[in-house]
């Protein structure tokens, strides 16, 4: 297969080097992947542009950003040689669903969506996805929303949906009195444990019992977020950075002082780290 070198490249250019390299002459490693084998590289390449957007980097956004990119040509190319669909028709469908979905810019006549308001565009954005998807119930929009999601982002658009289908979960104080009910029951339950010398390996019913209160914490947790309008999942990030930031300096801390954190001991460690 022909290609043609050039100063400046474009999508087409991306979509014939793709062909390329899964063709028989091709790359060894890129034309025997399957969806399954890249599924992990797909989900890698977003957390990348994620950072590069965290980072404030345009360079490395831009980099990311084509990586993403190449996995969306990767996998449209794959299903074009299973002759299912190409690149034209994800794009087709794409801007077919943006069409429908934006009736307030793109209507026309008694088409045209009165929208001038964010929170008016998110509800008739869920109404027409509802009535794209054939979801005939709000179960069904809770139930759509993608199991591999990680649990905290799952978590927080499970409890979106739910708002918006009428559930009164929208009130932050009745969300913390419930973490703070919830945070006693466990300690009390910790504390009863370790009086009476149970065992809560995981294995046992006990741990069973602890994992479905924190779990149910952690859930009104992803609802307190919704309310607050925060990102868990950025806020977590930052959180465990600044940890990971104040461990180092401690550490650094004792190692100045001629110790080693394997040789502290418990005391030690939590005068230490008693801060953090």
């Amino acid at each position: 297969m022909e290609f043609e070198f050039k100063s400046r490249y474009n999508i087409d250019d991306l979509l014939k080097i793709m062909k390329i390299l899964r063709s028989e002459n091709g790359c060894p490693w890129d034309k025997v992947q399957t969806h399954e084998s890249i599924r992990t590289d797909l989900i890698e390449e977003c957390y990348e542009v994620c950072e590069g957007i965290d980072k404030n980097d345009p360079e490395i956004l831009k980099e990311e950003l084509g990586d993403l990119l190449m996995q969306v040509v990767f996998h449209a190319e794959i299903e074009t040689e299973q002759h299912n669909f190409d690149f034209e028709d994800v794009c087709n469908d794409i801007c077919q669903k943006l069409i429908y979905r934006h009736p307030h810019v793109f209507g026309e006549g008694d088409k045209k969506i009165k929208a001038d308001t964010e929170d008016e565009v998110l509800k008739n954005w869920d109404a027409l996805k509802k009535a794209s998807k054939q979801q005939d119930t709000y179960t069904e929009t809770l139930e759509s929303v993608p199991k591999t999601f990680p649990a905290l982002l799952r978590g927080e658009k499970v409890c979106k949906r739910a708002a918006r289908a009428g559930l009164p979960i929208n009130n932050a104080e009745s969300s913390i009195d419930k973490i703070q009910k919830l945070l006693s029951e466990l300690s009390r339950r910790i504390s009863l444990q370790a009086e009476n010398g149970e065992d809560a390996g995981e294995t046992s019913e006990l741990f069973a019992q602890n994992q479905q209160i924190l779990g149910e914490i952690l859930f009104v947790f992803c609802n307190l977020n919704r309310i607050l309008k925060i990102d868990g999942e950025k806020a977590l990030t930052y959180w465990t950075n600044r940890f990971i930031m104040a461990f180092r300096a401690v550490e650094n801390d004792i190692i100045k002082q001629g110790g080693s954190l394997d040789k502290l001991s418990s005391e030690e460690i939590d005068r230490a780290f008693g801060a953090l």
